[in-house]
């Protein structure tokens, strides 16, 4: 395995804070797809798996923190009465959403943009509102340009049935959870001492089954040769040349693209216009007695509309039972904060000093927490997000069509059918047993 950082894991990984460890990357993952669990179990988590202590989150609306409407599925609401006793909404907002029961289909296309097709339906509050700051936390991205096909596929599925948005919803959000994937019990799970735990106690778990893993390893180019392929690694001024029966690119779309300019041309021309969004992280630690909000649940979304930088909090010491041990411990609060979203590149130039006061104005003004923060913590994700635009799927189909033509080819991760945690492993589980199964029929050929 060649990394090209100093560590596996990518984006998955765990630093300090204030003496407690805290994740720099992603703090829990889907419980609704079995392939993050399944690999934690495998590596020896399975007893440090945990579920939130608080899971529901608020969200600010029209300048005042407010209770998520109960029944909504990525923001579109199914519970009208919750709906409009949440005050998320305008009184005219709230009017518009049952029209979508009476008005003309709306067309849907092999792919529709979800700001457009929730829109036409509900009404424009609703994308505003509550299914922006949901998606902003997923992808990063916005309503208006990501595809409905690839981020809400049961949904899409269903709306083909159905004209109506909100009795499709329904479905899939409650008696037909199955169309969703979901299963019984909360949605995500976390892992004491931090999900970016999970990248290391793998590596360790390979390198004991006889596993090389190279890090500060970078590829500089590939080569189809008649055994197998051609790996250039190293410094170009001293490249060194290794030899592979088969191989799996699980980089971005855009080195991936590189990679396969030459030797899987279709391949990189489709992976080339896949975009992406650029977030950071920004964890503070505040002693406890400079905390006096009330915070409620297990964070805060901040939808674009509001006008603020910061578009979530996570309240970090509420939401997971083995930080709340450790930050009462050392009487501390921590909150984690995300910014960034597709288009604003130039968030991320920021000094961290800058996003710390940019993170601690928001605090103020939304949640009243002035004190200065013993601790503080920035990260920086360049590119990390891809964006699904308005016929990704067809896209996805496309590459996979494509791959065909490379069987000892295989690409995995977060470009393609899912960002989340368990979506990029359950995309490298396919991609390597794809890719095994193809070498151990060719060796089996090849022996009678």
């Amino acid at each position: 395995m060649l990394e090209a950082s100093a560590h596996v894991g990518g984006k998955l990984s765990v630093s300090d804070v204030a003496g407690i460890a805290v994740d720099e990357g992603a703090e829990s993952f889907v419980a609704s797809r079995p392939e993050a669990l399944r690999l934690a179990r495998e590596v020896g988590l399975e007893t440090d798996l945990v579920t939130p202590v608080q899971f529901k989150a608020s969200v600010l609306s029209r300048g005042r923190i407010r209770a998520m409407p109960r029944g909504q599925f990525m923001g579109i609401p199914t519970d009208l009465r919750s709906l409009a006793a949440s005050d998320v909404l305008s009184l005219g907002g709230v009017l518009r959403v049952p029209l979508d029961r009476v008005i003309a289909p709306t067309p849907l296309g092999e792919d529709v943009s979800v700001g457009e097709f929730i829109s036409a339906r509900v009404g424009r509050e609703v994308v505003d509102r509550l299914v922006e700051p949901l998606l902003g936390g997923v992808y990063a991205g916005r309503a208006d340009t990501l595809s409905m096909q690839a981020t809400m596929p049961a949904l899409f599925r269903e709306l083909h049935h159905d004209r109506s948005l909100l009795s499709s919803t329904r479905r899939v959000a409650g008696g037909g959870m199955e169309a969703a994937g979901a299963r019984k019990g909360l949605p995500f799970r976390g892992v004491v001492g931090g999900v970016g735990r999970v990248p290391g106690a793998m590596a360790a778990a390979l390198v004991g089954n006889g596993v090389q893993i190279r890090t500060r390893t970078t590829v500089r180019g590939l080569a189809a040769v008649e055994e197998g392929w051609l790996i250039e690694v190293g410094p170009a001024s001293a490249p060194e040349r290794l030899h592979a029966d088969g191989v799996i690119v699980a980089t971005p779309a855009a080195p991936a693209a590189r990679l396969l300019a030459d030797v899987a041309p279709k391949v990189a021309m489709e992976l080339a216009g896949i975009e992406a969004a650029s977030v950071a992280t920004i964890a503070l630690a505040y002693r406890a007695q400079d905390v006096n909000a009330r915070l409620t649940g297990s964070g805060l979304l901040i939808p674009p509309i509001e006008g603020r930088m910061v578009k979530a909090v996570t309240y970090l010491d509420r939401k997971w039972g083995w930080l709340a041990d450790a930050a009462d411990r050392e009487g501390l609060r921590l909150l984690r904060m995300s910014i960034g979203r597709f288009g604003e590149t130039e968030v991320l130039q920021r000094s961290d000093e800058e996003l710390i006061a940019i993170a601690r104005i928001d605090l103020a003004h939304v949640l009243g927490i002035e004190g200065v923060p013993v601790d503080a913590r920035v990260t920086r994700w360049g590119g990390a997000l891809p964006q699904y635009a308005v016929g990704h799927r067809a896209r996805m189909e496309r590459v996979t069509r494509a791959l065909v033509e490379h069987p000892h080819l295989a690409v995995c991760g977060a470009s393609y059918d899912g960002v989340g945690v368990a979506a990029c492993v359950g995309s490298a589980y396919e991609a390597s047993g794809r890719l095994a199964n193809t070498l151990a029929h060719e060796q089996m050929a090849h022996h009678g």
